[in-house]
């Protein structure tokens, strides 16, 4: 647990939106900026208590950025502002009042599995993209 300077985020391994954005989210961040770790893997598991949350709750991604961390479109808002490309432009949006982009974050965190669909178990990444994973 000593990635303190880094940003790490933790997704839903299970989830086909959430590795989808995963791979969206590597292919914008040319620097190698984020690391990342499903919200069920040991790993996860682990910076989820170091943060203080829940370990079994998965509606929304986490961002920690050394001692801080960000949830649903507040994290969302804040990692695409660190990616390549028109991306950071979104980053506007931390404008409209928290309540209101988090209600539409929920309604999408909760309907994900419906749309998007579920996997098994979580995404193992290629051997050229291990080293970005926790």
């Amino acid at each position: 647990m000593d990635n303190r300077t880094e940003n790490i985020i933790l997704f839903d391994g299970v989830c086909n939106l959430c590795n989808g954005l995963v791979r969206f989210i590597i292919k914008r961040d040319a620097g190698g900026k984020f690391k990342f770790a499903s919200l069920q893997s040991e790993i996860g598991q682990q910076w989820l208590r170091t943060v203080g949350l829940p370990v079994n709750e998965f509606e929304s991604f986490v961002l920690i950025r050394g001692d801080e961390y960000y949830l649903k479109s507040t994290g969302a808002l804040k990692m695409l502002r660190e990616l390549d490309g028109i991306w950071r432009t979104f980053y506007i949006f931390i404008l409209v009042p928290r309540p209101v982009r988090d209600f539409l974050y929920d309604m999408v965190a909760k309907s994900r599995y419906k749309i998007f669909g579920k996997r098994d178990t979580c995404m193992i990444p290629t051997p050229e993209l291990q080293e970005r994973f926790l």
